[in-house]
């Protein structure tokens, strides 16, 4: 146990550098993972490390989804609901019927219902590396959140996928009408169950005496409690957890204090990191293992199955997207759509986006090794094999080829949408306003006004006056250099107050616990300043 707790800590060590490798050559960090991961599994020290599917879907996926979800608007999720139910359910099921009668097809001695059963497995994209890249490659936003809000259910859809073709191999039995009611009846079973679960945290938070260690804790359990109810009734442990991440998102200013929503942030923040550097790094170590289960199998036809399937995968979802974006012109005749017309730049992006990642290998991980005559599964490390090719295909391939694409392409944003610096100036104007307007009504009951608030009211009315400016002044007269001039200075001015801070602190009749918290302030400004200053630059 010692040593293989050393190993992972090895492994997180590794993970930073690889990350850091990846930052300088401005590259999604997952991609450099699996890469990285793949190099390590020719060595001895890393390769009796294997992925235990029980260990990812209970431990890692929990976390990782409700993250997923908290991140997520729900105004975006709901905006682009069709788009994201069409693709998180219609296309994965038109995706699994289209890798089974390829791999039927293909493969020798492979039946459809093996078919299904790989379509599953790989059909559900994964966003982690999708929305990475699109983060690091100016794309409009509304693009990022169809990525991110499909992953948040093709998952639960191509699992009970996974599901029924599983039972389908074993009892080689398949009732059509039996399969759609349990299909319907594990969706909806799983949400209310995870929105029923989130009520509870939700009133636990809202009316128990929490602190803000307190809460950030719980927000750690609750995944775990929704997926682990769920799955224990055989019901949708991913959509349990997506739709309490979901209302409890939406919910988090009625529930949280500010000190928990700070902290927290922090707190999911670097979990998450190191979960998903865990992940992808893992992905690439399983190689070794999983071309040592191949049998009879060769090599180089296994990888020639991979390498095919891929294809199929990459084209069918190309020609869904493509298809989905003809479908939306159709029927914006008849209902209304967030996008009457969005092209074949904005779907041709999408549906480049589709890399496969843990979810997938976590299920071709999961096929039982024996069926329940004491026979082994049929063609399961082929299986595993053709899922690992697919996932690095489509990973590295088109991972690395998506900012290439967005920048030829150049997707365009939403019609009748207001540029996202102008958004910023207008909410920044109706604050100033509203606060204006509040603290002149508090001095008109009052007769006695404090220097403090005095001086906040006319710093409030130099800030609405310059917001104004800016609004009303053309792009050739915006004062966008000597914005940037206050910022510099601003900078050097907040590292004058550390310097300062820290010569107080030498002296002992100063607690350092003050002195920290004034630290942390200057922190939080220096941050302000400097996100600003990346958003301006961008």
């Amino acid at each position: 146990m010692q040593h293989l707790f050393i190993q992972y800590v090895y492994l997180i060590l590794i993970i930073l550098a690889l990350v850091m490798f990846a930052n300088r050559l401005r590259l999604a960090y997952p991609i450099v993972l699996v890469v990285g991961g793949l190099a390590l599994s020719f060595t001895t020290t890393f390769s009796n490390i294997t992925i235990d599917p029980e260990l990812v879907f209970f431990i890692f996926l929990p976390p990782l989804l409700f993250d997923s979800a908290w991140q997520v608007s729900w105004k975006e999720f709901w905006k682009w609901r069709r788009v994201i139910t069409s693709f998180a359910f219609p296309i994965v099921i038109l995706t699994s019927s289209v890798i089974a009668l390829v791999s039927w097809a293909c493969i020798p001695g492979f039946t459809l219902a093996l078919g299904f059963l790989l379509g599953g497995i790989v059909s559900p994209p994964d966003a982690i590396s999708a929305s990475t890249i699109m983060r690091q490659v100016k794309v409009p936003k509304g693009l990022v959140s169809i990525v991110e809000g499909e992953s948040l259910l093709n998952d639960a859809s191509s699992l009970i996928v996974f599901r029924f073709a599983i039972a389908a191999v074993i009892t080689g039995q398949f009732h059509m009408s039996e399969a759609v009611g349990s299909f319907f009846l594990v969706i909806i079973m799983g949400t209310l169950i995870g929105l029923a679960i989130g009520f509870v945290f939700y009133a636990i938070h809202k009316w128990l005496p929490t602190t803000p260690s307190i809460e950030i804790i719980l927000t750690l359990v609750t995944p775990y409690c929704m997926y682990y109810t769920a799955e224990h009734y055989h019901f949708s442990g991913v959509l349990a957890v997506v739709s309490g991440g979901l209302l409890l998102s939406a919910q988090r200013h009625r529930m949280l204090s500010y000190r928990s929503r700070i902290e927290g942030v922090n707190v999911w923040a670097n979990i998450v990191f190191v979960l998903n550097g865990l992940v992808f790094l893992l992905i690439g170590l399983q190689l070794p293992s999983i071309v040592n289960q191949l049998g009879d199998i060769s090599l180089g036809r296994a990888i020639g199955y991979g390498l095919t399937i891929s294809l199929a995968l990459i084209i069918c979802r190309l020609l869904c997207t493509l298809g989905a974006s003809v479908f939306t012109v159709f029927i914006s005749r008849y209902i209304t759509v967030a996008d009457n017309s969005p092209g074949w730049r904005n779907p041709l992006v999408i549906g480049w986006a589709g890399m496969r990642g843990v979810v997938s290998l976590a299920a071709a991980l999961s096929i039982p090794l024996l069926m329940n005559n004491n026979q082994a599964f049929p063609y399961r490390n082929l299986i595993l094999f053709i899922t690992f090719i697919v996932i690095l295909v489509t990973l590295v391939f088109q991972g690395l080829t998506l900012p290439w694409l967005i920048r030829k392409l150049k997707p365009t944003p939403v019609r009748n949408t207001i540029p996202e610096h102008i958004q910023e100036l207008n909410i920044q104007k109706k604050i100033a306003k509203c606060s204006i307007e509040f603290l002149e009504e508090r001095s008109n009951k009052g007769k006695n006004v404090s220097e403090h608030l005095k001086n906040l009211h006319e710093r409030l009315k130099i800030d609405l006056k310059l917001l104004t400016e800016q609004l009303n002044s053309s792009s050739e007269n915006s004062p966008e250099g000597g914005i940037r001039n206050f910022q510099l200075i601003y900078l050097e001015l907040l590292e004058k107050q550390r310097t300062t801070l820290n010569k107080v602190n030498h002296l002992q009749e100063y607690d350092e616990e003050l002195i920290r918290k004034y630290m942390s302030l200057i922190d939080m400004e220096e941050y302000k300043i400097r996100e600003k200053m990346v958003e301006e630059s961008s």
